[in-house]
């Protein structure tokens, strides 16, 4: 996983539960990094969810909420990271449209090693949108953050109904349904 995604998780954490939380997940985890990210370089997926995990447990949250939460964060982030990608859509069907086939494309070449999810989206009719999400990790729930966001970006509202296709959240279907 790419080290952009334990950077920004982090911040997350310490704005959002201050310096003493990042801490204490970094310590009460078995982490081969030792907690020492850089944005560039490549760390194992099982380093994020033991992060996760130790946050979840300290502060009760959910670890899905927690993953969603941190989807809502990372948004942010590629706006101000990367607000050329944005720019050339008009719509959020449209950008979500071109996830797999634009999208992930130009991530692959600012990040050639990432391991990215892949969508097979399908536009039901101009006011639904149907995408089914592929991953071995199962941040189902991270994607349908940044779903949500990109409604937002666009100033237009949404309703996102999941059903679990595989009941480890590998596959997913996201229907969304906008006015």
């Amino acid at each position: 996983m790419k080290g952009i995604v334990f950077t920004e998780f982090l911040e997350m954490v310490q704005a959002k539960f201050g310096f003493e939380m990042v801490d204490y997940i970094i310590e009460s985890s078995d982490l081969k990094s030792k907690g020492a990210y850089t944005s560039i370089g490549t760390y194992d997926f099982g380093e994020m969810l033991q992060l996760i995990s130790h946050l979840s447990q300290k502060t009760t949250i959910p670890k899905e909420t927690l993953i969603f939460e941190y989807g809502l964060y990372f948004f942010n982030y590629l706006e101000k990271a990367y607000p050329y990608i944005f720019e050339q859509y008009q719509d959020p069907f449209s950008f979500l449209k071109s996830v797999e086939n634009h999208i992930h494309v130009q991530v692959r070449k600012i990040y050639p090693d990432a391991e990215l999810p892949t969508f097979d989206v399908k536009e039901i009719n101009s006011n639904q949108l149907e995408m089914i999400y592929y991953s071995k990790r199962a941040l189902y729930k991270f994607a349908e953050a940044l779903i949500q966001k990109t409604f937002e970006h666009y100033h237009k509202n949404c309703t996102v109904t999941l059903q679990m296709l595989k009941k480890d959240g590998t596959e997913v279907k996201f229907e969304i349904d906008h006015d």
